[in-house]
Formats: structure tokens, C-alpha cells, sequence
């Protein structure tokens, strides 16, 4: 029994050891990548909006989804990048991430011809990848939250992209953040899983798609 016991403890003890070593690799990769400022963050053709829900479960405003929009809106209007694809989940007519994110870029501003959607985003693996095999993307701009961004740009270099983030601003200090955070471990240990040994594609392929890119 009680070897049975250290050996639960050990391969408990190494599993969070393994997700720790990802977790801080794959922010140590990104690092020189990301981008804070407007005015610091390269000019690129494009913006790939990783899609999240526009509202909690709850029933409240979720601000990640709040502050992707705002920067996506702030790249576009800077002239940053001349045009925004945003990927997110359209699994059923009930949940459409990318609909709303369309209609609130045009509300803030952008014209929508300016604006493509791949609604096959279903996890961030499928948005980055898509973003070169159908949008034609490999040298452009992701935008989201920092602990976001930085396993997004692990698997856009993982693919060959010149890709660069743009941070959204976080909701720190919050129940959600903590939670979102916590989640990342996992979800870091799933995409090193998928890009070195499992070789994972997106659940769905397709045509391409030509962006229309502001001249």
C-alpha cells in the first residue's frame, strides 16, 4: 500500500513538474513577440481575433471578449493592419462567437468588408492553423490576452508563421482571470502534446478564402 501511495505521489509530483516546464517555455518563446502599445507593434497586412463568448454563464459581460474587440478595433483604426479575421466557435445557430464579433467591429468602426470570418475556430489550434491553409495568413498579427497569446504563438511558430501578438487588455485580480489561468496549464501541456507528438489538425478543412485587405 504504501508503495502503491509514493508511487501516486511521484507521478503526481512529475505531472505537475511537466506542466509547470511547458507553461513557463512556451512564455519564455513567446516573449519577444508580444506587443503592448499601439504604437510599438509592427504594421502587418492582417489581425487574426482569437473568438471567445461575448457573455459569461452568468449572464455578465465578458471582458475578454470585451478588450480582444477594442484591440482588434485600435490595430485596425491605427492602420496597424489593413484587414480582420476573426475564428471562433459557430457549432450550433445558439452559439456563434464570430457573428457578434463581426457585428461589433462594425459597430466600432471597421467596415465589414474589411472584416472575414472563419467560423470553424473551434479551439485555438484550429484558428491558427486555418489562418495560413485557408485565409492565406503567415505573416500577421494575433490578438488576445497575454496567457492567450503566448500558447497561440507557440503553435503559429510551431507552423512556420511570422506571427506577433497584440496583448488585450486582462481583467486581473478576478475569479474568471484565476480561473483562465489555471485552465492554461492543461491547455499548454495539450497544444505541446498536439504540435510534437499527437500532430493534431483542425476538425475542419476547406477552400481557401481571399481577405479583402485595405487598400
Amino acid at each position: 500500500m504504501v508503495r502503491i501511495l509514493k508511487w501516486i505521489l511521484g507521478s503526481v509530483l512529475l505531472t505537475v513538474m511537466a506542466l509547470v516546464v511547458i507553461y513557463i517555455s512556451i512564455s519564455k518563446q513567446a516573449e519577444a513577440d508580444l506587443y503592448h502599445t499601439i504604437d510599438k507593434v509592427p504594421a502587418k497586412k492582417a489581425a487574426l481575433v482569437l473568438g471567445t463568448a461575448k457573455y459569461m454563464v452568468g449572464g455578465g459581460q465578458n471582458y475578454f471578449y470585451t478588450y480582444r474587440i477594442r484591440a482588434a478595433v485600435d490595430l485596425f483604426k491605427a492602420g496597424k493592419v489593413k484587414a480582420i479575421v476573426v475564428s471562433g466557435d459557430n457549432s450550433t445557430k445558439y452559439y456563434n462567437e464570430t457573428s457578434k464579433m463581426q457585428k461589433d467591429l462594425i459597430k466600432a468602426g471597421v467596415p465589414n468588408r474589411y472584416i472575414t470570418i472563419d467560423p470553424f475556430g473551434l479551439r485555438t489550434l484550429d484558428s491558427v492553423v486555418r489562418a495560413e491553409a485557408i485565409f492565406d495568413l503567415k505573416d500577421y498579427i494575433i490578438v488576445s490576452q497575454k496567457f492567450h497569446l503566448e500558447r497561440a504563438l507557440f503553435i503559429a511558430k510551431s507552423k512556420g508563421h511570422k506571427a506577433i501578438g497584440f496583448i488585450a487588455k486582462d481583467i486581473p485580480g478576478t475569479a474568471a482571470a484565476y480561473r483562465m489561468k489555471a485552465r492554461e496549464y492543461f491547455a499548454r501541456a495539450k497544444a505541446f502534446l498536439d504540435v510534437y507528438i499527437l500532430h493534431t489538425m483542425p476538425k475542419y478543412d476547406g477552400k481557401k478564402e481571399k481577405v479583402n485587405y485595405k487598400q
